[in-house]
C-alpha cells in the first residue's frame, strides 16, 4: 500500500471518528443540558463580569472579595429594574385589554371586508374572540425566562463567585490558548454588550417618543435579542408590530415610523456599525455562525442561541491549535482554499 492511499485512509477513519464523536458529544449536552446550561452560564457571566471586577482590584485597589460583592451587587440592581420594567409593562397590558380587543376587532373588520376570510374557512368570532390581555401574563411569563437563564438560582452564582475569586489579577494570569480564547471572548462581549444597550436604547427611545405602548420592554427585548446574530434583529423588529397595529392612539404615520425606524436601526447596527467596530474579530464564516445557531438553538434552545456564536469562537481557537483538527477552523472561517492547496 503507498504512503497517499495509507494517508487517505488514516483521514477518512479520521473524519468518521469525529462525526462519531460528535454524535456522542451532541446527545450528551442534549442530556445534561440542565447541569451543562447553569454552567456555561457562569462561565459566560464570569467572563462579562470580571473586566468591571478587575478595574476595582486595579483601579480602586479595592480587595478581590469586595470587588466580586459589588459586581455582583450591580448586576442584581440591573436584574431588579428589568423585572420591574417588565411586570410594570404586563400590568399596562392587561389594564388596556378592552381597548386592544376593540381595536383589533376593527381590524379583523377591516381585513375581512377586504379579503374573503370566511370564505377561505377563518373562524372570524374565534378570531376576534382572542384574549388580548393574555398579552401581559405571556410577557411575564418570557421574562421571567429570560431573567432565570441569567440568575439561575444559587448553582450559577455559586459557580461565579468561585470563577471570579479565583480568576486572579489580569497581570497574573497565564498566557497561553484559555488566554488568548478568555480575551477573544470578552471582547466579543463587550463590543457586542455596548452595540446591543446601544441597539435597546434607540429602539426604546425611539418607540417611546412615538407614543407607543411597551416601548421600554420593547428596547430590552432589542437588547438581549441583538445577541442573537442576523435572527434576533429580525424577530426584535417585527415583536412591537402586533402593539403597533392595535393601539388606538397612534396615527397612520406614528405607526408606520414605529415599524421603520426600529428596523433601521437594527439594519445600520447589524450591517455597517458592527462590522466596522468589530471587524473579523471571530474570524466566522456567516453560513457556520448560522449554522451554529441553528444547532445550539435545537441542543439547548434560546440559551444555545445567544450563546452559539462565542461557544462557537472558542471551539475554531481550540481547533486551530492542533494539527489534525486546523481542517475543520478554516472550514469555520470560510478559507475552503487552504483545503484546496492541502
Amino acid at each position: 500500500m503507498s504512503v497517499q492511499e495509507v494517508t487517505a485512509e488514516q483521514r477518512i477513519r479520521t473524519i468518521c471518528l469525529l462525526l462519531i464523536t460528535t454524535v456522542i458529544v451532541g446527545a450528551a449536552l442534549r442530556w445534561l443540558s440542565p447541569v451543562m446550561i447553569p454552567f456555561i452560564l457562569s462561565v459566560f457571566l464570569a467572563l462579562a463580569l470580571s473586566p468591571l471586577v478587575d478595574f476595582q482590584v486595579d483601579q480602586l485597589k479595592m480587595p478581590r472579595g469586595l470587588a466580586v460583592l459589588g459586581a455582583f451587587v450591580i448586576a442584581l440592581v440591573i436584574l431588579g429594574l428589568l423585572g420591574y420594567l417588565i411586570t410594570s409593562s404586563a400590568v399596562k397590558v392587561a389594564a388596556n385589554a378592552g381597548e386592544y380587543q376593540a381595536q383589533f376587532s376593527m381590524m379583523v373588520q377591516r381585513i375581512s371586508a377586504a379579503l374573503p376570510l370566511e370564505s377561505m374557512g377563518v373562524d372570524l368570532d374565534g378570531v376576534m374572540n382572542i384574549p388580548i390581555g393574555a398579552v401581559g401574563s405571556m410577557l411575564v411569563t418570557t421574562t421571567n425566562a429570560l431573567v432565570g437563564i441569567v440568575s439561575n438560582g444559587t448553582l450559577v452564582a455559586i459557580f461565579v463567585v468561585f470563577m471570579l475569586i479565583g480568576g486572579g489579577t489580569a497581570a497574573s494570569r497565564p498566557a497561553g490558548t484559555w488566554a488568548e480564547v478568555e480575551a477573544q471572548v470578552k471582547r466579543y462581549i463587550v463590543f457586542k454588550g455596548v452595540l446591543s444597550a446601544a441597539t435597546g436604547i434607540a429602539v426604546g427611545g425611539t418607540l417611546s417618543l412615538l407614543g407607543v405602548d411597551l416601548a421600554l420592554v420593547f428596547g430590552l427585548f432589542a437588547f438581549l435579542l441583538n445577541f442573537i446574530p442576523s435572527i434576533g434583529s429580525i424577530i426584535a423588529t417585527l415583536l412591537p408590530v402586533p402593539v403597533v397595529l392595535m393601539s388606538p392612539n397612534l396615527s397612520v404615520t406614528s405607526a408606520i415610523l414605529a415599524i421603520a425606524i426600529p428596523g433601521a436601526i437594527q439594519f445600520s447596527v447589524g450591517n455597517v456599525i458592527e462590522p466596522k467596530i468589530m471587524g473579523d474579530e471571530l474570524d466566522l464564516h456567516p453560513v457556520t455562525i448560522l449554522l451554529t445557531l441553528i444547532v445550539w438553538g435545537m441542543l439547548w434552545g434560546i440559551v444555545g442561541m445567544l450563546l452559539a456564536t462565542p461557544i462557537t469562537a472558542i471551539m475554531k481557537i481550540l481547533f486551530a491549535k492542533n494539527e489534525i483538527t486546523a481542517p475543520i477552523a478554516d472550514i469555520m472561517a470560510g478559507r475552503l482554499d487552504r483545503l484546496r492547496d492541502a
